[in-house]
């Protein structure tokens, strides 16, 4: 019994604490200022999108059978693709595309390189 007298004060002192209201949040300069309007960019290819650069690029060459792409690291510019051509329908061949001059565009990086690997005709641009 004495160490529950002992205790009591002891745990209205905790449940006093635990009534105290938050501080409001401050403002800061940060939330005031509206976020600027994001750059606009290109799309991050999709097979089709991989489909259409290669089949431009490669005149002559299987057509591409399956592609997934992703950006070649954090914060590059570049996309790295692996993709299937013909029949294949694993992914077996790796390519890098790139935006062009403008950045309207992709653009495989190093077509004669890529179209000489599967035997097509890099068609100049």
């Amino acid at each position: 019994m004495k160490t529950l007298t002992l205790l009591l004060p002891a745990l209205a002192l905790l449940a006093a604490c635990g009534e105290e209201p938050a501080p409001a949040p401050a403002e800061t300069a940060a939330a005031a200022t509206p976020a600027p309007a994001p750059t606009s960019s290109l799309p991050a290819p999709d097979q089709a999108t991989f489909t259409a650069v290669f089949a431009e690029s490669c005149e002559g060459a299987e057509p591409v059978n399956t592609a997934v792409c992703k950006r070649a690291g954090l914060g590059s510019k570049d996309v790295v693709c692996e993709y299937g051509l013909g029949e294949d329908t694993y992914l077996r061949h790796k390519a890098t595309l790139t935006a062009n001059a403008e950045s309207t565009a992709w653009t495989l990086a190093d077509p004669a390189k890529i179209c000489a690997e599967h035997g097509a005709h890099h068609k100049a641009s």
